[in-house]
């Protein structure tokens, strides 16, 4: 969202150290990180090499994160309980790891006097969001019925709870006056959770199924709010409220 629209200043956050050092990592030392990745081709081997590499500088670590992402099983960026990275190699179609000037358009659109990069819990912005502001959320997904996404490591990274204080977030922010869209699961209970806010379904082609043949048309969701949405004429759907209590319970009606 940040370049597509390349505003002249804006708030990157993230609460991952890593993805925010990443960012900075492309902002300062462009060059430094494309001629890291010039000599390697996507290949077993040098997928294997680059995985067990202790990057040694910023750009190495933001190198390295380029090469497995173009590298690895649909692009995924996973690691285990011991923070190690955990995608099997993918195959890719080409070797083509990155479009050099795109790249450096990116950095230097990161590079912009009004533009910061901040590691931090998405509620942090609440304070300092205006009336006017665009505010763009994606959040890890909810992806089964237990609103707990993979359970084996997703409640960790982003809980029901969490859901339930972004949904809330974005309530607040939108009756500031703020412009907010959030992306998420096309899943009930999200759809519940934001139930008065203007939703629609996007459809989109999955690609994370090993097995091609079950790479089925999917949906996600999309929920705006604001004085620019209003502008619009979306109209919100006449649904009532639902609130939940700080344990994550749903409040009786």
């Amino acid at each position: 969202m940040f370049f597509y629209l390349c505003p002249a200043s804006a708030e990157i956050s993230d609460v991952s150290n890593t993805l925010v050092d990443i960012y900075r990592a492309v902002r300062r030392h462009p060059e430094d990180i494309l001629k890291f990745l010039r000599p390697l081709r996507p290949s077993r081997t040098a997928f294997n090499r680059i995985k067990r590499l202790t990057p040694k500088s910023d750009h190495e670590l933001a190198g390295s994160f380029i090469f497995l992402n173009r590298a690895c099983w649909n692009g995924l960026y996973r690691v285990n309980s011991d923070g190690i990275f955990n995608v099997p190699y993918g195959w890719p179609k080409t070797n083509v790891l990155i479009d050099e000037n795109n790249f450096r358009r990116c950095a230097t659109q990161l590079r912009r006097r009004g533009v910061t990069l901040c590691c931090q819990d998405f509620e942090e912005i609440d304070e300092r969001v205006r009336k006017g502001d665009f505010v763009f959320f994606d959040p890890p997904y909810v992806t089964s019925h237990n609103m707990n996404g993979f359970v084996d490591w997703n409640e960790r990274l982003f809980s029901w709870k969490d859901q339930i204080r972004l949904a809330s977030l974005t309530r607040r922010l939108i009756a500031r006056g703020a412009n907010v869209l959030v992306t998420n699961a096309d899943h009930e209970d999200i759809r519940e959770l934001y139930s008065g806010i203007y939703y629609k379904t996007i459809l989109r082609h999955s690609t994370l199924a090993a097995d091609k043949s079950r790479r089925t048309q999917t949906s996600e969701a999309v929920f705006v709010g604001g004085p620019s949405y209003s502008k619009l004429g979306l109209s919100l759907p006449r649904t009532k409220v639902i609130s939940y209590g700080k344990d994550g319970q749903r409040r009786a009606d």
